[in-house]
């Protein structure tokens, strides 16, 4: 008997939507599957666009099935075809957005959006400029789907469950009887969902998708210009995909994988849609297809479906390029561990010096960030580049030997590596990015801030791996602060929170990026608030930004007055710093200064804000020194007029302007 849906009535919803919809940025409609989110959006869609005739009314679905592939529900509408950035396919994607004030976007099933999906989504809430409703379930919505409500972005309606919703076993027992056509049309929505209709049909039959929506268990909506079908339930496909043999599971994803790749076109996800159903069927592509495809959606940041490509293709092949996409992916996860066994396997004879190079480059910042062996990882890098003679492998490893110096404290030196890599006709985009985004940092934390935005310039403008992004942002925070630009800096750190897909570890840098700037404009709660989460995910890691945010946090803490929850984080701060982080060594320094000041120990506070500002002299970070000198003043220290005045000529900045004729200010009241 066909599947009736109990879907209860919501007049109540159904009004606060029309006046939602009826100014942007629109609302998100929150609550179980069943209770009739889908319906009510529909309907108010339905009563807008009636309203407001002409108007382009755009509708996006998430499945569970497209939240594996980059872009996935969105294929149908964003025109991007170059596998580039995340940062760039976002913009592009926006773009091919644009749309008139009046027009209606609809997102249902938000919470089963692939990241570069839902990312998407909140920047177009964002910016406020889209009319959109949104339907979720809140307890598995991805980070920045629930960024909707929690930021506030959109007005959030939730939908109660109702007694009269048609419950789970209803559904189940359904399946349990429906005939042996209609099954094999949910089994194969179960693993690709949804399906263009001609192509259901083709690997069923016209009958079997007539019974499947005749009996309500699929429904059939335009999408891009095609007939797409879909499940009208979620249970209907994850029951029918519990219940499949491994073998047929496998000969469906193939025969998927063979019509998919019949229609694909140069759409990022229509590829790799092709490759996440072909690498698990009993026709799985090419060893070297599968090692391309994952590579993309690494570059895509999609670290779950590189992880499964590459694994895939190593599990047939030991091939060089699949443990490398696959190391990546474990290290820009955390895996440090499992990264390094992986690499440690390569066997180096017979490798050319690219295939080095490009083997080396992984293993020596796994050991350095992931594995806390900052020195080792320098001896590998200079070992390594004694045994190359390709003048572009060796300038690349130059490049990360600038980012290794820098971390560790020798900016000087790090920025001398850097314009050596620059100025070569050899430097290939790895070896750009890796050099000006160390170029970057240094002149902003030496003072040679009319240099740091050229070095971001050109950092921005090739392909980085990893999470490069983050600390050309900081250089551009860190000039902008030193200029008295705290709402400039603060526009940076936000649109580079807003590009980190609000992925971890990305969205936890942007949020220290954040609390950066609030701290230099005083605004300690709201530093401390964003500096929890990201200090406890980026503790998770070894990158050398998680020292930094447990500083930073406690600073923001002492500032508060919050003296336990101060100790506690310098204690673990403490624990954490070393070599990688020998950098950040000044704001450690300033961090100990802020728990004695907070313990109302003045005098130690004084000498620890002098010793934070002497390590950031000692290692050329005269910028820091201005501000470590600030502090100083802030404890009422009459020394720090002399090292201001000295400073000054070599750190032309509002910053230092202002830290010099308020350490004057002390020296006059003594």
């Amino acid at each position: 008997m066909p599947m009736h849906w109990s879907v209860p009535q919501h007049a109540d919803v159904l009004e606060q939507l029309a006046a939602a919809v009826a100014r942007r940025p629109g609302a998100v409609v929150t609550g179980p599957d069943g209770v009739g989110k889908s319906t009510l959006v529909h309907q108010a869609a339905a009563q807008y666009t009636e309203a407001h005739p002409g108007v382009a009314l755009r509708i996006v679905t998430g499945t569970p099935t497209e939240r594996a592939v980059p872009f996935g529900a969105f294929a149908h509408l964003v025109d991007v075809a170059e596998m580039g950035k995340p940062a760039a396919l976002l913009r592009a994607a926006r773009d091919s957005l644009r749309a008139e004030a009046d027009d209606l976007m609809i997102v249902d099933d938000a919470n089963q959006l692939d990241p570069l999906s839902a990312t998407l989504v909140y920047q177009l809430a964002l910016a406020g400029e889209t009319r959109m409703i949104v339907t979720a379930r809140e307890e598995d919505a991805p980070a920045p789907v629930r960024a909707l409500w929690t930021d506030a972005l959109l007005r959030r309606i939730d939908v109660a469950q109702a007694a009269a919703v048609t419950s789970v076993e209803d559904a189940e027992a359904f399946l349990t009887h429906a005939p042996a056509e209609v099954r094999a049309v949910l089994d194969h929505l179960s693993q690709q969902e949804p399906i263009p209709r001609e192509d259901l049909v083709t690997l069923t039959s016209e009958e079997a998708v007539r019974d499947a929506e005749r009996l309500g268990v699929i429904e059939v909506l335009p999408r891009g210009g095609a007939q797409m079908v879909f499940t009208t339930h979620p249970l209907f496909a994850l029951r029918s995909a519990a219940a499949l043999d491994p073998d047929a599971r496998r000969r469906i994803r193939g025969a998927l994988a063979q019509v998919a790749a019949a229609r694909a076109g140069d759409h990022p996800s229509d590829r790799l849609r092709v490759a996440d159903l072909a690498v698990d069927s009993d026709r799985p592509p090419p060893v070297d297809q599968t090692i391309s495809d994952a590579g993309a959606a690494l570059r895509l940041g999609d670290l779950t479906l590189a992880e499964r490509l590459a694994r895939s293709a190593l599990a047939r092949s030991d091939a060089l390029g699949a443990r490398l996409v696959l190391a990546h992916a474990l290290s820009w996860q955390g895996r440090g561990r499992e990264a390094a066994e992986l690499l440690a396997a390569v066997d180096q004879n017979g490798l050319s010096d690219g295939e080095v190079m490009a083997w080396a480059l992984p293993r020596a910042a796994n050991q350095f960030w992931m594995l806390g062996e900052p020195e080792q990882a320098t001896a590998f890098l200079r070992n390594t580049r004694s045994r190359l003679s390709e003048p572009s492998a060796q300038t690349t490893i130059d490049a990360l030997t600038a980012t290794f110096s820098m971390n560790a404290g020798a900016p000087e030196r790090a920025l001398r590596i850097a314009e050596t890599v620059l100025s070569s006709s050899t430097a290939d985009d790895t070896a750009v990015a890796w050099a000006a985004s160390a170029a970057a940092l240094s002149s902003a934390r030496m003072g040679r801030f009319a240099d740091v935005d050229p070095y971001a310039r050109r950092a921005s403008a090739v392909e980085h791996p990893g999470l490069l992004r983050f600390t050309v942002g900081l250089a551009e925070c860190t000039a902008l602060v030193m200029a008295g630009d705290l709402d400039g800096a603060e526009a940076v750190a936000q649109r580079h929170t807003d590009f980190a897909e609000l992925q971890q570890p990305g969205r936890a840098i942007g949020e220290v990026l954040l609390a950066n700037v609030a701290l230099a404009k005083g605004d300690s709660a709201t530093a401390a608030q964003l500096l929890g989460p990201a200090a406890a995910a980026l503790e998770r890691t070894g990158y050398s930004w998680g020292p930094l945010a447990l500083m930073l946090s406690a600073t923001a803490k002492a500032q508060l007055g919050d003296l336990p929850g101060a100790a506690k984080m310098l204690a673990r701060a403490e624990s954490r710093h070393g070599t990688k982080s020998a950098l950040f060594a000044p704001e450690l320094g300033i961090a100990r200064a802020w728990r004695l000041a907070a313990g109302r120990d003045q005098h130690g506070a004084v000498a620890a804000a002098r010793q934070a500002a002497g390590m950031a002299e000692r290692s050329g970070q005269a910028a820091i020194a201005v501000q470590c000198w600030y502090e100083a003043v802030r404890f009422g220290d009459p020394r720090a007029t002399d090292a201001l005045e000295r400073l000054a000529p070599t750190v032309d900045a509002a910053l230092t302007d202002r830290a010099l004729a308020e350490a004057r200010g002390v020296q006059r009241d003594r």
